[in-house]
């Protein structure tokens, strides 16, 4: 059964980036679904259901208080 996966979004890996987190922001959606890391910022393009697989959590994004 697919995720929902919006855009802003905050992702939980399985495993950890060569930096150390495990937390990425969705900035792409469609078949291909882009991310980038928030622990060093780079960015990644992983098919949808590659991505499904390896996610743990899905967070909404952060609301600012502007």
């Amino acid at each position: 059964m697919p995720i929902e996966i919006h855009l802003g979004d905050v992702v939980q890996m399985r495993k950890e980036h060569p930096c150390g987190s495990r937390r990425w922001e969705v900035y792409r959606v469609g078949a291909d679904v882009g991310l980038r890391c928030l622990g060093c910022g780079h960015r990644v393009m992983l098919p949808r259901r590659k991505l499904e697989r390896a996610v743990k959590r899905v967070e909404p994004p952060e609301k600012s208080n502007q």
